[in-house]
């Protein structure tokens, strides 16, 4: 018998399918092999258990301290302490993103107390704001007219808004953006007439597209063009601003007392005379409890409002406190001790959030303590076009020391609406001290069509800073500023003027901090692409 000659490659080839054979035969084993990845088996158990979905007995945490489980099952005393901590929780989480809704409870409340119950009756600033009202960073340079809408009372409320009107905005109960009116609105201050429904609105059959587009309604035998939108709540704030002429308010007032209208559509035939109270050097508060009492004003919210005002998450946070529509508020002991604690802990959060600011997007010039309102430049707070979600923090910061949410704030409109940048600090970064003297350089040519001005606020009250001067700003239209060569003006802080500067300097309380913000009303390109800025506001005491 012959022996057959096997050629090299051949060989080679063998060798190389038995080995795949080989690798293809341990892969099949291992899928149903469990490789142990355990140091061993807990008591208790037949197989190994993964260490970091088990509870050991005893737990130890920062803030809680030792917690203690029997076999993962938390003990009395433990889940006594885990309860009432989740529910302190909540209650803190409630005051951080429920402020805006309290804050336009406490400006409802500030009407209420001021004789300002009707659709019909308008406060407003006849001798501009001063500081004596508790109001959150107002303004000392435009005449405000304030009125708070009640479509549950009410029905559908027409405004009717005189042409020359400043910038005009509608909020709901949560603070939230309805609608513009006057300049910054569709009207673009020539005069309109604006029709709000409520949430539940079922009467007229009415079609619009848009806001910014009138539709003709017949009320009270005539038949008009109405601007229309639908609030998501029945309580909405009006809030409308008048430019002084020659540094002077007289023209604002008798725009508003002459052509600003309110009335409940029902009423068109028969519309009642309007009322106005004027608020300038009125001792009111419109800012929200920073206490247990903060609960109590949105208590009032929720039952008020239809359930649909926010979501279910958010209706759920209060439910965990007790706070459900059409159920009482009554906390016992127990909850009254957590809502006292959380109140003050979400009180202090929000002051960390606001007065130290921590995120980078915030400051409007790198290098710079200039700040911006609305965060990440949304009126909404949300991040990346809502890819990431609502900044939450930017939300609380805006509303803990701000008031009237519009996109005519946030967005870039030349020569329209207004922009605004803040600071609490010099130009190293310390906060401002009342018995300390600042200097604050404006450049020349300011870019805002109508007018700039510097206000100056406490940072307690977030309101005007109340000192000797009942205006604690100045204004390019009322002051009469001493400029330097180049034409740009310093502005002076401190609790005694400069010599000569006095139409420069804005008083300060010693003992007292400050902040102040500058605003710019019909601001132009150069606001926007930031080849001007403000300087920085240096300490001339070193």
């Amino acid at each position: 018998m012959g022996i057959d000659f096997v050629h090299p490659k051949t060989i080679s080839m063998w060798r190389n399918n038995m080995k795949k054979k080989h690798i293809f035969f341990l892969v099949l084993v291992s899928l149903f092999v469990i490789v142990p990845t355990f140091a061993q088996t807990p008591p208790g158990f037949n197989t190994p258990i993964p260490p970091e979905i088990m509870t050991p007995d005893k737990v130890r945490t920062k803030y809680l301290g030792t917690l203690e489980f029997s076999d993962g099952r938390p003990s009395k005393e433990t889940a006594d302490k885990l309860y009432d901590h989740l529910t302190y929780l909540r209650a803190v989480e409630v005051f951080l993103n429920w402020m805006p809704a309290c804050s336009i409870e406490a400006m409802r409340i500030g009407h209420v107390k001021s004789g300002i119950t009707k659709a019909n009756q308008v406060a407003i600033t006849e001798q501009l704001m001063d500081s004596n009202p508790l109001f959150l960073t107002g303004n000392t340079d435009t005449v405000y007219a304030s009125a708070i809408l009640d479509l549950e009372r009410d029905g559908p409320i027409v405004v009717v808004i005189p042409p020359r009107c400043g910038p005009g905005t509608v909020n709901d109960a949560f603070f939230r953006f309805v609608v513009d009116m006057g300049a910054p609105g569709p009207d673009r201050g020539l005069g309109g007439k604006y029709l709000i429904l409520p949430p539940d609105y079922n009467g007229l059959t009415i079609s619009f597209s848009d806001n910014n587009s009138t539709v003709p309604i017949t009320a009270g035998g005539n038949t008009d063009d109405y601007y229309i939108v639908q609030s998501p709540s029945y309580i909405n704030w009006l809030i409308l601003r008048g430019f002084l002429i020659d540094g002077k308010p007289d023209a604002a007032v008798k725009m508003f007392k002459e052509g600003l209208k309110i009335y409940p559509l029902k009423d068109a035939d028969k519309t009642p005379a309007m009322e106005f109270t004027n608020l300038s050097s009125a001792m009111l508060n419109t800012i929200h409890a920073n206490n247990e009492k903060f609960y109590e004003e949105l208590n009032h919210v929720i039952q008020k409002e239809p359930i649909g005002l926010v979501d279910p998450e958010m209706r759920g946070l209060a439910a965990a406190i007790g706070i459900e529509k059409g159920k009482p508020f009554e906390p016992d002991a127990r909850m009254k001790v957590i809502l006292k604690n959380a109140a003050a802990v979400g009180n202090a959060t929000s002051r960390a959030i606001t007065f130290d600011v921590r995120s980078a997007e915030a400051y409007l010039y790198k290098g710079s303590q200039w700040k911006m309102g609305f965060i990440g430049g949304d009126y909404r707070w949300l991040k990346d076009g809502g890819n990431g979600g609502r900044n939450l923090d930017a939300r609380t910061a805006f509303f803990y020391f701000a008031t009237v949410n519009t996109p005519a704030m946030a967005a870039k409109i030349v020569g329209a609406g207004s922009q605004y940048a803040w600071t609490d600090r010099d130009s190293k970064g310390r906060h401002f001290e009342g018995e300390k003297n600042y200097r604050l350089n404006i450049p020349t040519n300011v870019p805002a069509k109508d007018f700039w001005s510097v206000v100056v606020y406490d940072p307690q009250t977030r309101s005007q800073l109340q000192t000797g001067q009942p205006f604690p700003s100045r204004n390019n239209e009322k002051s009469k500023f001493v400029k330097n060569a180049d034409g740009s003006v310093d502005l002076y802080f401190g609790p005694e003027a400069p010599q000569g500067k006095e139409n420069n300097w804005i008083e300060t309380v010693p003992g007292k901090g400050w902040f102040t913000i500058l605003r710019l009303y019909g601001p132009l390109e150069p606001w926007f692409d930031k080849t001007w800025q403000p300087g920085e506001i240096e300490l001339v005491d070193e």
